[in-house]
């Protein structure tokens, strides 16, 4: 599913057209976006959690030249589903 499909199925069963639908799935990712860059947790029950963690520092290998590299420490965003999403 991508964000058209996605808008078209807000759209059906929330009962708006697809305007309407867009413009609150733009809002609703908008918000999650701006908490998770101001390293806020989104919680949403019964979906699961969004979170930014700091990944440390780590040595890596270069797939090519089979060459050790050091990748640098940075902020990434994990999502851990809730218990009963997809059933």
């Amino acid at each position: 599913m991508n964000k058209t499909d996605l808008v078209n199925e807000i759209a059906a069963k929330a009962g708006l057209n697809k305007a309407a639908a867009k413009a609150a799935l733009d809002a609703c990712l908008e918000s999650i976006e701006q908490a998770l860059a101001n390293e806020d947790k989104v919680q949403l029950i019964g979906f699961g959690t969004f979170a930014v963690v700091e990944k440390e520092a780590r040595t890596g290998i270069n797939p090519r030249t089979k060459e050790k590299i050091q990748i640098p420490a940075r902020k990434v965003v994990k999502f851990k589903p809730a218990a009963d999403l997809g059933k």
